[in-house]
């Protein structure tokens, strides 16, 4: 082959090579961490326990409180949390919160808890929203590392656990009716809002090792 012809045929298939890369290198590098190990810079918490840098990862104890991350509200995203509920314990993850919360009920209240709970009941199992929706899939037991991914579209809230499907919830959805009054009251969330993440009382020990979101650029079909 002429070489002149020979070199334009190497050029092409690198910048061929090249191009086929590049989505993968980008769909690994979108994601925009808020929690990766080093810092709780951006997070405050509020209320009872505390959420402790210890080793790395986040560590609940004592409680009800929340920490918050407070550097801006979150809507037509992807969340995307690891964690890790030692023996079966109870924690959630908030999403939707619509003002800058002065205590941890006002999360409860006003947005969504994705909770942590292997061993509740059909409403308040892992990936469920609190009490509000009815788990598709039991998730998330045993004392390994879970990955929770919670998309917020719009009005619809969708999560997975592990990549399994346990919440797909709109706004205007059918209910159960309120039980008790830790239950969240019942009423419309906003499309978007603060994130946080529940230390729920002092039996329980829930670690968190990232916290990571990136944009909602298509629309998740319902399964």
């Amino acid at each position: 082959m002429d070489p002149t012809r020979l070199l334009y045929a190497l050029l092409a298939g690198l910048l061929l090579a090249a191009w086929c890369t590049c989505p993968a290198r980008a769909q690994d590098t979108e994601w925009t961490v808020l929690f990766g190990g080093d810092s709780t810079d951006g997070w405050s918490h509020v209320g009872k326990g505390q959420v402790v840098l210890e080793d790395g990862m986040l560590k609940t104890k004592g409680g009800l409180g929340l920490l918050w991350y407070t550097e801006r509200k979150l809507g037509n995203a992807k969340l995307q949390v690891e964690y890790r509920a030692v023996d079966s314990s109870n924690a959630g993850v908030h999403v939707r919160i619509p003002e800058r919360p002065g205590g941890p009920w006002e999360a409860v209240h006003g947005g969504y808890e994705v909770q942590i709970n292997p061993v509740g009941d059909s409403t308040h199992r892992t990936g469920t929203l609190y009490s509000l929706t009815e788990a598709r899939a039991k998730v998330g037991g045993g004392n390994g590392w879970n990955t929770m991914t919670v998309t917020l579209d719009g009005a619809r809230t969708v999560v997975h656990v592990n990549g399994t499907l346990v919440t797909d919830y709109t706004e205007g959805d059918p209910v159960p009716p309120r039980k008790a009054d830790y239950e969240p009251e019942r009423g419309s969330r906003p499309d978007e809002g603060y994130i946080g993440l529940q230390n729920h009382g002092s039996g329980d020990t829930v670690y968190f090792r990232r916290v990571a979101v990136r944009p909602l650029e298509v629309r998740e079909e319902k399964e």
